[in-house]
């Protein structure tokens, strides 16, 4: 998992002090409708095969969003958004540590997937912000890591050059 993913776990935690606060979501340069809906949250376990032949296994949760503005003025407060994934998982096995999508959708354009940054108070509400989750190639970046590990070893604080 991408040490900068978030997990549901992280989310929840974030959102414990702020329960009465509107929770925005943004993506694309832009918030969420005040009416958006959590449609669905599914959580998946995963077994693949890497481009350099490598197993690999994760678990994920994915929180599907609607945006529409079918509510009021208000988003959503991020209680009722905790409330929403504490019943759901009353019913779904969901690891607080599973690498957390959420899936954005306004019912007119394709979903996508987007990755979650660690929630902000901005003024009086708790801003999310969405970032399409892009491919990789998991050898390519294990390979970048050790790279630049090794150069961290390397050059750290003394100069070996």
């Amino acid at each position: 998992m991408d040490s900068s993913d978030l997990t549901i776990g992280d989310l929840l935690d974030a959102l414990a002090d702020h329960k009465e606060k509107p929770l925005v979501f943004r993506y694309d340069g832009r918030p969420v409708r005040s009416g958006y809906h959590v449609t669905e949250v599914k959580a998946g376990q995963f077994s693949a095969l890497d481009c350099g032949a490598n197993p690999e296994a994760w678990s994920e949760i994915f929180v599907q969003l609607w945006d529409v503005d079918e509510g009021g003025p208000v988003h959503m407060a991020a209680g009722k958004f905790v409330a929403i994934i504490r019943k759901v998982a009353d019913h779904v096995a969901l690891d607080p540590s599973a690498r957390l999508t959420f899936e954005v959708s306004d019912g007119i354009r394709p979903m996508e997937l987007h990755r979650a940054t660690q929630p902000a108070l901005v003024g009086d509400t708790v801003e999310v912000e969405l970032s399409p989750r892009p491919a990789s190639c998991k050898p390519r970046d294990r390979w970048l890591e050790e790279q630049k590990a090794a150069g961290a070893s390397c050059c750290g604080a003394s100069a070996c050059c």
